[in-house]
């Protein structure tokens, strides 16, 4: 392994650690909770909406509903309603900037400031919680900043993930698998004029291997194949180790924030100073990504042809043509050249949606209806990216050990989730109503049992989800095509929250919405199974050739 490709993973990695702290400790734990807590400051009990939500300390009395409402505008909203509204634009917002900036991240010299620039929005941003009071009367600049800071997350990691491909074919295995590809191809040039049968045959043969990421052709040539194993197992190995070092940084920041929210018990203070920690964390670490990660001089990666010279456009012209670009890429004709991308992108529209919804409901179904403290909703962010690691890094094993692909795995992965909210939709049957202490998610017991399961299933869906695309992309037009992934991934996921908000305020009981979430995820799986991932290989190819 070459000293420069180790500086270029180490890089990557770097940003991985830095970027995903945020996302376990507060995208996905603290923010809800923060932005929560600051309507409930700032709110009022329900129904008669006169008495103050903060005059509740500790837990709720049995004869008091508990639910609370803040005044946005002239619009009465239930506090657990408000961080899913804020959550939906930050991901619209998200949706519009990793479209607009597709075709800059496309061209290798912006890749890494792009990369930068978005990063140090999202982590001071984060870090401008810290001194931001509930009873401030600019309170609700929380919700901007949590949008800025999602935003700058989206954006940075549609940069970070374009560089995935290049770096699995870079890959030691990789390299020395396309030696002997190219090796055959020269002895089979060598035979190939000792007879016009021969060499008939010969072109053929070329013809069916001539994709180095041609899956499954008629008459596949040995060196080719092995290629393409090395191929899809060094982009899943390359997207675990990030997802490992995302997690463990997140388990680290974790067990550093539980000591403040757990001494303060749970305070608003306590859950600003864990959101701040994840900005300043995010800032540190993303120091290694911009001394290692490459600069257009340091790597060799092949440009679409339709990105102009560098003296040949400008920041608005290029913004102007990724959106033509998006066009273009939705017309009829060009879904039907990359059918089965597009087949994976409608399933993933759903499945990102209805993970990361969630993942979100659960926190607040723990808060709002479980009444679990601070505290323990932490352990409970710890738990589960730490059962991600395990997840990630124990899949591909035993993919490898039952020769399963990597589109199996994700539909397995899928099914074991989707059990989740379907448990969770057991709570409404009459004996785990009565006297019955557990069961259909009733009990905080049962949060952490579903935290180790939800993790080590989500964590390997995260890698083999990225990988597995990675290899459906015409190259040269990675970051445009991840833009369009985000899109589908954490910026369609305006929708779950959304129709979760909707649902949690028309019923006053947030359990509701795990009806909508097993019908979310289950919808994605015939979709998913309709992918053919060696056909789609092929088509990537010939997009652009």
């Amino acid at each position: 392994m070459s000293a420069t490709y180790k500086q270029r993973l180490r890089g990557w990695l770097s940003y991985a650690f830095a970027s995903e702290a945020f996302v376990v400790v507060s995208l996905t734990l603290f923010l809800p909770i923060c932005l929560e807590q600051f309507a409930r400051d700032n709110g009022f009990l329900q129904p008669e909406k006169t008495e103050s939500c903060s005059s509740l300390s500790g837990s709720v009395p049995a004869n008091v509903d508990g639910r609370c409402a803040v005044k946005i505008g002239w619009l009465w909203i239930d506090t657990a309603s408000f961080s899913l509204y804020v959550y939906s634009m930050s991901v619209a917002l998200q949706a519009l900037t990793v479209i607009s900036m597709g075709s800059i991240a496309d061209r290798s010299s912006y890749r890494k400031p792009l990369l930068l620039t978005f990063a140090a929005i999202g982590a001071f941003s984060a870090s401008l919680f810290l001194p931001l009071s509930s009873t401030s009367p600019l309170w609700m600049v929380s919700a901007l900043f949590a949008i800025l800071a999602n935003v700058g997350f989206g954006a940075s990691i549609v940069a970070m993930n374009a560089y995935l491909p290049s770096l699995a074919k870079d890959s030691p295995e990789v390299v020395r698998a396309y030696s002997e590809v190219t090796s055959s191809f020269e002895n089979r040039d060598e035979n190939s004029a000792l007879t016009a049968s021969i060499d008939l045959e010969l072109e053929r043969s070329l013809e069916e291997v001539s994709d180095p990421l041609l899956g499954h052709p008629i008459h596949p040539d040995t060196a080719q194949l092995t290629y393409t194993a090395a191929l899809s197992r060094a982009t899943s190995r390359i997207s675990s180790l990030g997802i490992a070092s995302g997690y463990g940084a997140g388990i680290i920041l974790l067990l550093v924030a539980l000591i403040p929210v757990t001494r303060m018990q749970g305070s608003t203070f306590s859950l600003r100073l864990a959101i701040g920690l994840s900005g300043i964390w995010w800032a540190l670490f993303s120091i290694p990504a911009a001394v290692w990660l490459p600069n257009v001089s340091n790597i060799d990666e092949p440009e679409s042809g339709s990105i102009k010279a560098d003296d040949d456009w400008t920041f608005s012209s290029e913004i102007a043509v990724a959106w033509k670009r998006l066009g273009v890429m939705l017309r009829w004709r060009e879904i039907k050249r990359l059918r089965n991308t597009f087949r994976y992108l409608a399933a993933w529209f759903l499945l990102s949606d209805g993970f990361t919804t969630i993942t979100s409901t659960a926190i607040l179904f723990g808060k709002t209806t479980l009444h679990m403290q601070a505290s323990s909703l932490v352990l409970i962010g710890a738990i589960t990216p730490l059962s991600g690691i395990i997840g990630s890094l124990v899949s591909p094993i035993l993919q490898r050990k039952f020769m399963w692909s990597n589109l199996h795995v994700l539909v397995l992965l899928v099914l074991m989730v989707s059990l989740i909210p379907a448990y969770g939709c057991l709570g409404f049957l009459p004996v785990f109503k009565g006297t019955a202490r557990f069961g259909g998610l009733t009990t905080q017991g049962e949060m952490f049992g579903l935290a180790v399961y939800f993790g080590f299933a989500y964590g390997a869906f995260q890698s083999y989800a990225r990988a597995l695309y990675a290899e459906l992309l015409p190259p040269g037009e990675e970051a445009r095509w991840y833009g369009l992934f985000s899109i589908t991934d954490k910026s369609s996921s305006f929708v779950g929250p959304l129709i979760v908000g909707l649902i949690a305020d028309s019923t006053g009981n947030i359990r509701y919405a795990f009806f909508f979430l097993v019908f979310m995820v289950w919808a994605a799986v015939p979709v998913l199974l309709s992918v053919d991932v060696d056909k789609g290989r092929q088509d990537a190819k010939n997009y652009v050739s």
